[in-house]
C-alpha cells in the first residue's frame, strides 16, 4: 500500500494537514482494498484537472484538500481549531460506490473524538515526512480531538463534451491541536529598552 502526498519542499512550513494526509494516506488504503490514494492541494477547477490528478491513481480514486482556519473560541491560546475540507472524486465503472467506500472509511478513521487524535499522535511519534528535496520532518503538533461534516451528498459530476462521469464527495474534518516547542514562539522575551529607538 502506497499513497502520492504532495508535501512540497523544505521551505514549506511543517503543517498539521501534512501529518493527517500522511496517515489518512497510509489507512485508507487498507479499509476500502485500494493500493494507492493520492492527495493534492488545493481543488480541481475542470474536468482536465481531474484527468491530470487521475494519472496519478491506479484505482482511480483521488483527493484534493484546503486548510480553513477557525477563530479560536477558547481562552487558553495554544489550543487551536481548525477544519480541511476534502474534495474526493472517483471515475471507472463504480464512481458512486467507491465514494461511499472512501466515506465510511473516513467515518471510522476520523469521528472518534479524542480517540482518534491519540491514535493519531501515536502513529505521527513513529514517523517522519520526507519532502520533495530529500529532506525529513518530524511532527511538531499534539491533537486533541477531531470529528467530520459531510457538506453535501455524494454526486456525478458529468463532463457532456467527453461523456467522462466522476464521482465526487466533500467532507470537512474539524480538529483540535497545539504546537509542540519550537514553533509556538511561546519562549519569547522582551527587549530591553534602547536609548535610540530603531528607524524601520
Amino acid at each position: 500500500m502506497s499513497a502520492d502526498i504532495w508535501t512540497g519542499s523544505k521551505v514549506v512550513e511543517n503543517t498539521p494537514i501534512l501529518w493527517i494526509n500522511k496517515y489518512l494516506g497510509d489507512k485508507i488504503p487498507a479499509l476500502t482494498g485500494m493500493d494507492k490514494f493520492p492527495f493534492f492541494p488545493s481543488t480541481p477547477s475542470t474536468i482536465n484537472d481531474l484527468t491530470e490528478y487521475f494519472s496519478r491513481s491506479t484505482q482511480g480514486v483521488v483527493g484534493t484538500w484546503d486548510r480553513l482556519v477557525r477563530m479560536r473560541r477558547l481562552a487558553f491560546p495554544h489550543i487551536k481549531t481548525e477544519q480541511v475540507m476534502y474534495y474526493f472524486y472517483a471515475n471507472g465503472s463504480d464512481p458512486i460506490m467507491n465514494m461511499i467506500r472512501v466515506q465510511e472509511s473516513i467515518l471510522r478513521l476520523m469521528d472518534r473524538g479524542d480517540e482518534t487524535a491519540e491514535e493519531i499522535n501515536n502513529w505521527c511519534m513513529n514517523r517522519q515526512i520526507k519532502l520533495d528535496d530529500g529532506t525529513t520532518i518530524d511532527n511538531l503538533f499534539y491533537f486533541h480531538s477531531f470529528k467530520i461534516y459531510q457538506l453535501e451528498e455524494t454526486r456525478d459530476i458529468i463532463d457532456f463534451g467527453t461523456a467522462r462521469t466522476y464521482g465526487g464527495n466533500k467532507i470537512i474534518i474539524e480538529y483540535q491541536y497545539h504546537q509542540k516547542d519550537g514553533i509556538n514562539n511561546a519562549g519569547w522575551s522582551p527587549e530591553p529598552k534602547k536609548a535610540t529607538k530603531t528607524i524601520l
